[in-house]
């Protein structure tokens, strides 16, 4: 259906991307997109030509798109790293390699986009790196957790070190390191590795509908909520108070927060439930 010209204000509906290659494939509903990895003849493993396209997707996304779900094709998320690209590296390129992947990682992490993940089987290594960096997991009860990398001969080089003791705490990543211990989704659920648990099957119906819970904010508020809250969360207490105070002032005088607040104000707006 063509658009109204007289609508002053039309839904931005962009094409696909075209340039994602042959792993990984786009859709979107409105403002709702899902990316999915599809490499499932190799479980899922990221190479470095995947790496890139994930990077360059969240670097620049489809116009339009205010929450974006993460998922991948067959039994598993992710088994990590492709390993079959790890031959002859040598220590400068291993440490470009690994900057390469920091590079995509911090461009879903850091995304004005919220990023919903859903994960099922296995959520190794690299999957791991890739899920911690989504901003919301929802797991299946097929999905498992290992960080096996110490087992291999080899250290995580794509954020984990970084951003999965954040999450369940040191103690618990030294343990996965050093024994290879792995979670499970409940397991995984109760100390905080994700965020929602569902049966098998499930997990993209959870996913779509917090994305569309999420898109219906001020876009404003979801951009303070992953840009300026991890670095309130990080920095000092006043520097942390400064942040909030002008993120709260710019927030709340958006239009879209403006027109929330009215709905809220007359009766209209979403009420808060008790679970």
């Amino acid at each position: 259906m063509e658009s109204d010209p007289t609508d002053p204000d039309p839904d931005p509906i962009d094409p696909s991307p075209t340039d994602l290659g042959p792993t990984l494939s786009f859709v979107r509903d409105g403002a709702i997109g899902v990316l999915t990895l599809d490499r499932r003849a190799k479980r899922n493993a990221l190479d470095d030509a995947t790496i890139g396209r994930l990077g360059a997707f969240f670097a620049e996304p489809p116009a339009g798109i205010r929450a974006i779900v993460l998922t991948a094709a067959g039994d598993h998320f992710c088994a990590g790293l492709d390993l079959s690209e790890m031959t002859e590296r040598d220590a400068v390129s291993g440490l470009l390699h690994s900057r390469r992947w920091h590079a995509t990682m911090n461009a879903i992490t850091e995304s004005a986009i919220p990023v919903v993940a859903v994960l099922q089987g296995g959520v190794i290594g690299g999957g791991l790196e890739l899920a911690s960096a989504a901003h919301l997991r929802v797991a299946e009860d097929s999905a498992y957790f290992a960080l096996p990398e110490g087992k291999r001969g080899l250290f995580v080089g794509g954020g984990a070190s970084v951003r999965v003791p954040r999450l369940i705490g040191l103690n618990r990543v030294q343990d996965m390191m050093l024994t290879g211990r792995s979670f499970d989704a409940v397991e995984a659920e109760t100390i905080g590795l994700v965020n929602y648990r569902v049966p098998a099957g499930q997990g993209t119906e959870k996913a779509l509908g917090l994305a569309h819970a999420i898109a219906s904010n001020s876009e404003v508020t979801n951009y303070a909520i992953t840009q300026a809250l991890p670095r309130i969360v990080e920095s000092g207490r006043d520097e942390g108070y400064m942040m909030e105070a002008l993120m709260a002032a710019v927030a709340q005088s958006s239009t879209e927060a403006k027109a929330l607040m009215r709905d809220f104000l007359d009766g209209t707006g979403p009420k808060v439930r008790k679970p």
